[in-house]
C-alpha cells in the first residue's frame, strides 16, 4: 500500500509550508519514524518522519517549494509495489492551466497605434514617453503635447527600483501577524527610566547581558501582575498559568520569537544559558516549533542598535510587549546633587482591551524596581 507523505499542520495559522531539503533520493530505504524531509512553515523549521517503513518511491515537491498544509510531498512504498499515475495525480493537485498570450504588438507598434497629434509623438519619443500610458486631453481623448509634457513632469523624479524582495516564509508571516495585532488589539503605551547602576554592575563581574537580566525581571514581576500573562479569547481574557518569556531575535530571514519556558522558576544562570543556546539556533535557521511555541510575553531590546526609546507592536496573542533601548550614561539628580548614572529607557505596549493604564504602570514600576534593587542577581 502506498504511504502518502504529507505537509504537516505545525500552528494554528499555519496554511502552507516549504520543503527546505529532503534526507532521502527517490529509490532509498526509509524506516518509520525515521527524519525524512525538512521543511519550513512561518519561522520555524521542522523535520518530518517517515510514516511507515519502505522505499522512498515518489518526491512530489522539490526542495524550495511551498505547498499547502495536507498535501502529500512523497510516496513510500514496497519496491515491487506499483504507483499508477492516478495516484500521482490524486497525491498532487492539479495545476492551473494558462491559455496562451495573444500576440501583442511591439511598443513602438502600440504607440504608434495611440490617438496622439504628430507634434505629441515626437515629444513622446524625445522625452522616452510611452504613449500608452498617457492620458489624453483632447477631442475624443486625444493626446497633445501638454499630455505629453505633464505626464513626463509628473514621472520624472520616480525612483529606479534596485530590488523587488518577495513577501514570503518569516517576513510574509511577521507582516501578518503585526498587521493582525495592529487592526484587533487598541495599543497603548508607557514610559520610564531605569537606573541601571546595579544591572551595569552585575553586567561587568559575571558578563550576563542586560537581555538576560531583563528576563528574569520581567518573568519575576509577571508573577505579581498576573493579567499582564493572559491572553483575549472568545471574549474570554484568559490568564496563564506558565509563564514563557519570548525575546524577539533578529534572524538572517527574518525576525522570529524564541521562548524561554517557566522563565519565573529558572535562576539567572540558567535563563542566560537558554536564551544564548536559542539565540543561537535562531541565526542558525534551526528553531524548532517547541523553541517558538507557547509564549505569553515578548521581549524586544534594540539598544545594541543605539536605539534610546521606541515604540514595540503586541506580539499576537499576547497581552503586552517590553521595548527596551540602550544603556546610557547620562547627568541624573540624587539628593540634589547631580551625578552620572547608566540609565535605559523601558516602553511597554499593552493591549487596552485587557489592561487599564495603572496596572500596566504598576508592572513597568516592579520590572523596574526589580533592577535597580539588584533583585535580579538573587532571584
Amino acid at each position: 500500500m502506498v504511504t502518502k507523505v504529507v505537509m504537516p499542520r505545525l500552528s494554528l495559522t499555519m496554511k502552507e509550508g516549504t520543503v527546505v531539503q529532503w534526507f532521502k533520493k527517490e529509490g532509498d530505504p526509509v524506516q518509520k519514524g525515521e527524519p525524512l524531509v525538512e521543511v519550513l512553515s512561518e519561522k520555524v523549521t521542522y523535520d518530518v518522519e517517515a510514516p511507515e517503513s519502505g522505499l522512498l518511491r515518489r518526491i512530489l515537491v522539490g526542495e524550495g517549494s511551498s505547498v499547502p498544509i495536507d498535501q502529500a510531498v512523497g510516496l513510500i512504498g514496497s519496491a515491487d509495489e506499483p504507483i499508477t499515475q492516478t495516484e500521482i495525480e490524486e497525491s498532487t493537485p492539479p495545476r492551473k492551466t494558462e491559455a496562451a498570450a495573444p500576440m501583442l504588438p511591439s511598443p513602438e507598434e502600440a504607440a504608434e497605434r495611440v490617438p496622439a497629434s504628430p507634434a505629441a509623438k515626437r515629444l513622446a519619443k524625445e522625452l522616452q514617453v510611452d504613449l500608452t500610458q498617457v492620458k489624453g486631453s483632447g477631442p475624443e481623448g486625444r493626446i497633445v503635447e501638454d499630455d505629453v509634457r505633464l505626464y513626463s513632469e509628473q514621472f520624472a523624479t520616480k525612483p529606479k527600483v534596485l530590488e523587488i524582495i518577495p513577501m514570503v516564509g518569516i517576513r510574509k508571516t511577521t507582516a501578518e501577524r503585526l498587521s493582525l495585532s495592529a487592526r484587533t488589539a487598541p495599543h497603548s503605551t508607557v514610559v520610564m527610566e531605569v537606573d541601571m547602576s546595579n544591572a551595569a554592575k552585575i553586567h561587568k563581574e559575571t558578563q550576563l547581558s542586560y537581555t538576560e537580566m531583563l528576563v528574569k525581571a520581567v518573568a519575576t514581576a509577571l508573577r505579581e501582575h498576573r493579567i499582564m500573562n493572559a491572553t483575549l479569547e472568545d471574549e474570554q481574557i484568559k490568564v496563564f498559568e506558565d509563564i514563557n518569556v519570548g525575546v524577539a531575535v533578529a534572524a538572517e530571514n527574518g525576525l522570529v520569537v524564541p521562548v524561554i519556558r517557566n522563565a519565573d522558576s529558572k535562576p539567572l544562570n540558567e535563563i542566560a544559558s537558554v536564551l544564548r543556546e536559542l539565540i543561537e539556533k535562531a541565526r542558525l535557521g534551526k528553531l524548532t516549533r517547541e523553541d517558538m511555541g507557547g509564549g505569553t510575553f515578548t521581549i524586544t531590546n534594540l539598544g545594541m542598535y543605539n536605539v534610546d526609546l521606541f515604540i514595540p507592536i503586541i506580539n499576537p496573542p499576547e497581552t503586552a510587549i517590553l521595548g527596551v533601548g540602550r544603556v546610557v550614561e547620562k547627568p541624573v539628580a540624587v539628593n540634589g546633587q547631580v551625578t552620572v548614572k547608566p540609565t535605559m529607557q523601558l516602553s511597554l505596549a499593552y493591549d487596552h482591551r485587557i489592561v487599564d493604564g495603572a496596572p500596566a504602570a504598576k508592572f513597568l514600576q516592579t520590572i523596574k524596581q526589580i533592577l535597580e534593587a539588584e533583585i535580579v542577581r538573587n532571584s
